[in-house]
């Protein structure tokens, strides 16, 4: 199985380089030299030209924002985009460890933070539903260590189509969904193990309290705004239609200062930077409930901790896929930048890396785990399925350096302190935090 995973940078940084206009419709970016007949109208395409000649040029956050996630055309709405026949694979689609490993580590973290007597597991962007089916596995068979914790599950998810993947695959549909489309909760049902599941359309709306948060590939794909340095200072990248050839889209620079130049470090060494201001407000919730109620955040995605530029791209049959081709047919994405999710947490809570996948699950013992499948397996097709599976998370040359791990918790979980949230478990927190130092049952 080939399988190729969303990484890599884009054209635009270097065509930025050499080409800065000062007017909308002077120089511009191109997006590459795709011929007509591989830039098929979309209606996507034919809604953001109509969009664009009624208001003018858009930034790459409001283009990302439409393509992926507008109600009636979007990418995400109504498509099952993962797997071998869709745009892209993601770890908990190549082996089952990923999300077991995943599940010990909130287990470890509920046992240093004092075994309360409840949690919401939340996550956000559960994809098929495959992390969280495969966590909480984990659940059932550690059954005996959670026996007295009552536990729900509650997924964050725009898209109705994966929605109801997600469903089969949780609760197999035993107990009949509850479905109210108006409500906040809009799906709300019952695992194959028993647990309360619930679905959400925005993050503010899962209740709030004691909750352990994950978050898989889900900041990537929020929109960015991306800005070049120029002579006259900072300009934001816009999209706008090619003035040659009408049903083609390009990059080209704003005139002047834009309100979204706000977001950029006044220190910024970079010539180009990309901002993602939904994914500040989103670890600003994050944080804020951190901070009130406890538990943590666990943040696995593509990244840099504020050293990269240009990393806008699209994939399409797990192929990449020029940006501003055939727009709602391709999934896009950029990396996110970790320094800027540390910033938006503002002391609230403690962060810890981001640190690369493969340090991540070689701490959570993932050779341990790995040998204890391949011993209990005798079918020559599971146990090289097994090894393919774990060279792909662990090769450096494949995700094992491309994607990072990045954690938000109490301060106190770090420093020491105690916590009293149970009555029956009152020892001091132990500073080491499992995958960013390696695992070590308390």
């Amino acid at each position: 199985m080939t399988v190729l995973v969303r990484s890599g940078v884009g054209p635009l940084c270097a065509l930025a380089r050499a080409a800065i206009p000062s007017i909308w419709r002077g120089n511009y970016f191109s997006s590459g030299n795709e011929p007509a007949e591989n830039n098929p109208v979309t209606p996507m395409l034919r809604h953001l030209i109509y969009k664009i000649k009624s208001t003018g040029p858009i930034t790459v956050a409001e283009y990302m924002k439409e393509v992926l996630t507008n109600p009636a055309k979007g990418y995400y709405v109504y498509r099952d985009m993962l797997g071998e026949q869709g745009d892209f694979i993601t770890s908990p689609e190549i082996s089952q460890i990923f999300g077991e490993l995943l599940g010990i580590w909130f287990i470890s973290e509920w046992m240093a933070t004092g075994k309360s007597t409840a949690f919401q597991l939340v996550e956000l962007g559960p994809g098929r539903g495959t992390l969280v089916g495969d966590i909480l596995r984990v659940f059932t068979q550690l059954g005996s260590v959670l026996k007295n914790c009552d536990i729900s599950v509650h997924l964050v998810e725009v898209s109705q189509k994966l929605s109801e993947i997600q469903a089969l695959t949780l609760t197999e549909e035993k107990v009949p969904l509850e479905r109210n489309a108006g409500s906040p909760v809009y799906m709300k049902g019952v695992t194959k193990s028993g647990i309360p599941i619930s679905w959400y359309r925005h993050l503010h709306d899962v209740p709030k309290g004691y909750s352990f948060y994950l978050a898989h590939e889900f900041f990537d794909v929020l929109p960015v705004h991306k800005f070049q340095k120029t002579p006259q200072g900072w300009r934001e990248v816009f999209i706008d239609i090619d003035p040659q050839i009408s049903d083609k889209l390009r990059f080209v620079l704003a005139p002047s200062a834009t309100p979204a130049e706000a977001f950029i470090q006044h220190d910024e060494t970079r010539d180009h930077v990309e901002v993602c201001p939904d994914a500040g407000v989103i670890i600003e919730e994050l944080s804020q409930r951190i901070a009130l109620t406890g538990g943590a955040a666990l943040v696995a995605d593509y990244g840099h901790d504020g050293t990269k530029t240009d990393t806008f791209r699209g994939f399409c049959g797990h192929k990449l896929h020029d940006v501003l081709i055939a727009p709602g047919t391709a999934d896009l994405t950029a990396d996110v930048d970790f320094s800027y999710l540390r910033r938006m947490a503002q002391g609230k809570v403690a962060s810890l890396g981001p640190i690369k996948q493969h340090t991540f699950l070689k701490n959570m013992g993932i050779d341990v785990r790995l040998k204890v499948l391949l011993d209990k397996s005798n079918e020559p097709s599971v146990r090289q399925q097994l090894l393919q599976g774990y060279d792909m998370l662990m090769n450096p040359k494949k995700m094992g350096e491309r994607f990072n791990f990045f954690a938000l918790l109490p301060h106190e979980r770090l420093q020491g302190g105690r916590h009293q949230r149970n009555a029956r478990q009152s020892k001091p927190f132990a500073s080491l935090v499992a995958g960013f130092s390696e695992l070590a049952w308390q």
